[in-house]
């Protein structure tokens, strides 16, 4: 069968609408499910204005940011405008601000559906496991078709408007930059309420975890949603556009080489929007038995979409001339490395898996114990994820080295498409843990009976294990992507340099001093991004815990649980979102600095060498962060669930001090780091041209 690219862009645009179709339908059906109890209907507002109001300063703030980085896009790129071509720097500078405004309105979706969900999903627990959970699932797969649907529609709409996948790198910029500054400033919020509320309200004074009484619940409430929910998903939306920007600048070089037969383009579109399509038909057959298990439910969809995908795209691939069996291999090695990380990554945080348990069984002891079984498991973790992304990058890159100059890249850059291929299913899974997370403490807010919260805690302890599983995915995801987009970045230096009359480069030489300063300073850069983070959660907990000792001790009452004295939940929200504001800039700007710098002082090798640091040390220290704190989480949970002593216990106590220092490690650094790579990948790629012509010693 022949087909050209417009015959493939009708396709993607026909799948987007689809997409869109169904995930408006499922919004409008989670929005007829009743929500009758006025305490949960109270407070769920109380947690939807914060969330929005959040966001709205947030955005505002990123507003201003990206219209300034637009200008400088003007200004120097991909060229300087000086240069003479002041029309490929406005498109470069258009498709930016797309990227960031597809990204915002990722979040804002998310936001809009979450705050729907969640009282309608704690209700529904009154009615049994099986209508709560497909209420909290249809929720988070609003959010999964969405944002997958508003990538694969901007990546198709830049390159049909524009046709010049180097101008998509912008747009996929616009993406990271924004989801970088978002996904950090939502978790420095939803850490800074959480890690408050549970040191003064678990440890110190030994109430419950979503208790009314606490100044700090609403405050961690609205947390979910605008860390787990609008970040998380501006996150994955990342990666997925980067993973295809990648395979696209790769995919035209080639087809340039070949004479312009447009056959890889059509295959990344192709396959991506079969992706899409397959998480649509997953996402419509989930199910789950009126006792039947959440986790096996959220497993299985994910493991449908998996194999519709592999059908379709084999049928494609058999159907479409041009289309090699080899990528379809290295996409499909990309997909399968991604289920085995995260299977891997199930079995270090599930609390029904022997890890947690033995860091339940420590805690006995004391928190110091908590940590240092949870920090060793956690590195002990991070090694299957990474002998996976290495394993999955060989395997692709000899897999399509036979085909040609070039393809080898390529096949990489198809193993990260491939992987991030059910994305859709990943965020649905990924978005359901914090709706039912807020459930769980409106149903406790809202005095439910014991049968409903314990139904709650059920749909919540999925979530858990789920989102920890999501996290690796969309870290092993990234680091496909990033090693793709090493491949992009070549790309582009080696066509800057050919303009500029210099030879070309084939790799980069580690015993080059010039790489090697590269990869010491790109290594560096994750673990200080990281501190920066943690430190600005550190610093916005304090002030809560201060504010929250304040209202216990002035407003008369309230640790006693009077009727009619109620805590200004106001002051700990407003202490979240200014701190969070304050904080979110300076580590993403750090890094994006510091590429600047070493791109002017060492040129394109030592940018080279940049990127090959930044992305094995960010993977590491990323995959141990989430493993760490989803395993702290969850020994938490189980010791709550009556085990080692149960709640109140000294076990407990320690599990939430381990859990406190998890927070911000799974939630807020951790998943930051990978969009951090991205963000530094594409500079690099953006001011190759720059780098390629003016440095000190490059």
């Amino acid at each position: 069968m022949m087909l050209d690219l417009s015959v493939v862009y009708a396709f993607s645009f026909l799948t987007v609408a689809i997409s869109i179709a169904f995930a408006a339908y499922l919004f409008l059906w989670v929005k007829k499910q009743k929500a009758t109890n006025e305490t949960i209907i109270k407070i769920s507002d109380y947690i939807k204005s914060g969330a929005n109001t959040f966001i709205r300063k947030e955005y505002t703030l990123l507003a201003i940011f990206a219209g300034c980085a637009a200008l400088l896009i003007f200004v120097f790129l991909p060229s300087p405008i000086w240069t003479g071509n002041a029309l490929r720097n406005l498109e470069m500078a258009i498709a930016y601000i797309c990227g960031t405004a597809i990204s915002a309105l990722a979040g804002k979706i998310g936001i809009v559906v979450a705050t729907n969900a969640n009282s309608r999903t704690a209700e529904a627990a009154q009615k049994g496991i099986k209508p709560a959970f497909l209420v909290g699932f249809r929720g988070g797969a609003v959010m999964g078709l969405a944002v997958v649907g508003c990538s694969l529609l901007g990546v198709t709409a830049v390159l049909a408007l524009i046709g010049d996948s180097t101008v998509l790198l912008g747009f996929s910029f616009g993406a990271s930059s924004l989801a970088l500054f978002a996904k950090a400033g939502g978790g420095i919020f939803t850490k800074t309420a959480d890690v408050s509320a549970d040191l003064v309200g678990k440890v110190e004074l030994g109430i419950p975890e979503d208790d009314p009484r606490n100044p700090a619940v609403i405050a961690d409430n609205v947390g979910d949603n605008v860390g787990d929910v609008a970040g998380m998903g501006a996150d994955l939306l990342d990666s997925n556009v980067a993973s295809m920007a990648a395979a696209l600048v790769i995919a035209e070089a080639l087809d340039k080489a070949a004479g312009g037969s447009q056959s890889n383009m059509m295959m990344v579109f192709t396959y991506a929007a079969i992706g899409l399509l397959s998480s649509v038909i997953g996402i419509a057959s989930a199910r789950i038995g009126k006792k039947g298990s959440p986790t096996r439910a959220l497993n299985a969809s994910t493991y449908i979409t998996s194999a519709i995908y592999l059908v379709l795209t084999a049928l494609a691939t058999a159907l479409i001339e041009g289309f090699s069996w080899r990528i379809w291999g290295a996409s499909v090695v990309g997909l399968a490395v991604g289920m085995i990380i995260g299977i891997t990554t199930n079995y270090f945080t599930d609390d029904t898996k022997p890890i947690v348990k033995r860091v339940a069984r420590a805690s006995a002891t004391g928190p110091a114990f908590t940590i240092l079984s949870g920090v060793s498991y956690g590195f002990i973790s991070a090694m299957p994820a990474m002998v996976g992304i290495a394993i999955s990058a060989l395997a692709a890159y000899k897999l399509c080295a036979p085909i040609g100059e070039g393809y080898a890249m390529f096949g990489i850059a198809m193993s990260a498409v491939g992987m991030l291929s059910i994305v859709g299913m990943i965020i649905a899974n990924d978005a359901y843990g914090p709706i039912v997370d807020n459930a769980r403490g409106l149903a406790e807010m809202g005095g439910l009976d014991e049968e409903t919260i314990r139904i709650a805690d059920e749909l919540d302890s999925a979530g858990n294990t789920v989102k920890a599983v999501t996290k690796g995915f969309a870290i092993g995801a990234a680091g496909l992507t990033v090693i793709s987009l090493l491949g992009a970045y070549m790309s582009e230096v080696n066509e800057a340099l050919a303009e500029a009359g210099k030879s070309l480069i084939s790799g980069f030489d580690v015993m080059d001093p010039t790489v090697f300063f590269g990869i010491l300073v790109g290594a560096s850069v994750p673990a200080v991004f990281s501190a920066m983070l943690i430190l600005g959660v550190d610093r916005n907990a304090q002030r809560m815990v201060a504010e929250i000792h304040r209202q216990f001790k002035e407003i008369l009452g309230l640790r006693e649980g009077k009727p009619g004295v109620v805590p200004e939940y106001d002051r700990c929200i407003e202490i979240a979102t200014t701190g969070a504001l304050r904080e979110l800039i300076p580590a993403g700007l750090m890094a994006i600095i510091v590429t600047i710098i070493v791109g002017l002082i060492g040129g394109v090798s030592a940018i080279g060498g940049f990127l090959l640091g930044n992305i094995i040390s960010g993977l590491l220290i990323a995959q141990f962060m989430s493993n760490s704190g989803g395993l702290w989480d969850n020994s938490k949970k189980y010791i709550e669930s009556g085990e080692e002593g149960g709640k109140g216990s000294n076990a407990h106590k320690a599990a939430v001090v381990g859990d406190t220092v998890g927070d911000p490690f799974k939630d807020t650094a951790g998943p930051s780091i990978n969009t951090q790579i991205t963000v530094v990948s594409l500079v690099a790629s953006l001011m190759s041209g720059i780098f390629a012509v003016f440095s000190i010693f490059g």
